[in-house]
């Protein structure tokens, strides 16, 4: 098994990991090179001008609330991650102090170490520390902050997309292509089809774009269907999903709870199509998900990190952030959601060369999605029946 490859159940310790790395050659020869005085700007941008923020304005800067930021330095203040000797200008920098460092870096696709560490007047080779540690210990909470459902939260949630018209679901699941620089080890395996270096992450949402289950770490060459083969939900599907279903495109096989499309050829009668319809409209969830995730960690969008492992725990660590700002209840903001509100039917089917190793179409799934197709196809019946209106002279317009 490959090493870069974090599985879902998968967590790495960093207290022995990175303080080797903080020691190490590179880390030293980084510190020479780049710590620069850098201290000329922004000398009070912690301790005066972040608190005069309005709570908008905080939102906008560091992508979750006042309350959640707090809420994660308080848990990060009593964690392995948090050391007391790094300093900045004006003296040791607080767990508060490091968060806000850590989500400033996150939110802003531009930031580099040498930006950031001008805002916030802290050297460049603290900052390095910092992002690292503050990766691994968000990533670490990810047992507790990305959850699947209890059975009264299916229950919810299948409710809501019955009212939209797909019966039995609890979320949708899909993949995405994190950029990433040249990897020095194997970096044809993370050279995908689009002809850029990237990490995959295979997500499932429920209909609040909260993220209920994570993938991370298969190289970008890798077929969705064998990301999906290899993940943990795959051999707990059933037992996850039990009476419910998720919705798929057609890179992922048709399972009894996963459901995808019909695939067009052009012979697809009006009542599949109709079924196409209603599973494109509500799996297209997936998509603002993965839209509202890179527009508020928008280093999601190019991640320049070092080293695959740290990548890895940084996009999980930016999916934790993501759970923890939405469970807060702050309104979203359609900017960060981006132009994700047309759904495209063509999105429906992966653009993947074939697998030669597939998963077969499940029996029980193909008899599943035939009885769903025609109980949308009944109520699509009714639907037109309601709106046939007399004329009064007996006939129906």
């Amino acid at each position: 098994m490959d090493d870069n490859v974090l599985f879902d159940d998968e967590i790495f310790d960093i207290s022995s990991e990175s303080e080797a790395s903080d020691s190490s050659d590179d880390d030293e020869n980084l510190e020479l090179i780049l710590d620069i005085d850098l201290r000329h700007k922004n000398a009070h941008y912690l301790d005066q001008t972040i608190p005069q923020y309005s709570n908008e304005l905080f939102l906008d800067h560091f992508r979750v609330s006042r309350h959640v930021a707090m809420s994660i330095a308080d848990k990060f203040a009593n964690s392995i991650y948090y050391s007391t000797n790094r300093s900045g200008c004006y003296g040791k920098l607080s767990a508060q102090d490091v968060i806000y460092i850590f989500l400033w870096f996150a939110g802003h696709q531009t930031a580099s170490y040498r930006d950031v560490g001008d805002r916030f007047d802290v050297t460049i080779s603290t900052i390095f520390r910092i992002i690292r540690r503050v990766t691994y210990f968000l990533s670490n909470l990810s047992p507790e902050v990305i959850t699947w459902p209890t059975q009264l939260e299916k229950e919810d949630i299948a409710a809501h997309f019955n009212r939209k018209g797909f019966p039995g679901v609890i979320g949708a699941i899909d993949g995405s292509h994190i950029k990433i620089d040249k990897p020095s080890d194997d970096p044809d395996s993370y050279m995908n089809r689009k002809s850029f270096y990237s990490i995959q992450i295979q997500t499932v949402c429920d209909h609040n774009l909260l993220i209920r289950d994570i993938f991370v770490g298969f190289p970008g060459s890798v077929h969705d269907s064998r990301v999906f083969r290899n993940s943990t939900l795959c051999a707990t599907l059933q037992q996850k999903c039990v009476n419910f279903h998720l919705l798929g495109d057609s890179g992922y096989p048709l399972l009894t709870n996963l459901l995808t499309p019909f695939r067009d050829r052009g012979q697809l009668s009006r009542a599949q199509t109709n079924y196409n319809v209603a599973l494109a409209t509500n799996r297209y969830i997936i998509e603002h998900c993965f839209g509202l995730l890179k527009q508020k960690y928008r280093q999601l969008y190019h991640v320049k990190l070092r080293n695959v492992r740290d990548i890895v725990h940084f996009i999980r660590a930016c999916c934790v952030l993501h759970n923890l700002a939405l469970k807060d209840d702050v309104p979203l903001n359609q900017n960060d959601i981006g132009h994700q509100n047309e759904v495209v039917l063509g999105d429906l089917w992966d653009n993947n060369d074939e697998d030669p190793d597939e998963i077969p179409d499940d029996r029980n799934g193909v008899q599943k999605r035939n009885d769903i197709v025609n109980i949308l196809n009944i109520r699509c019946i009714h639907i037109r029946q309601s709106k046939n209106v007399c004329n009064g002279s007996g006939k129906t317009v």
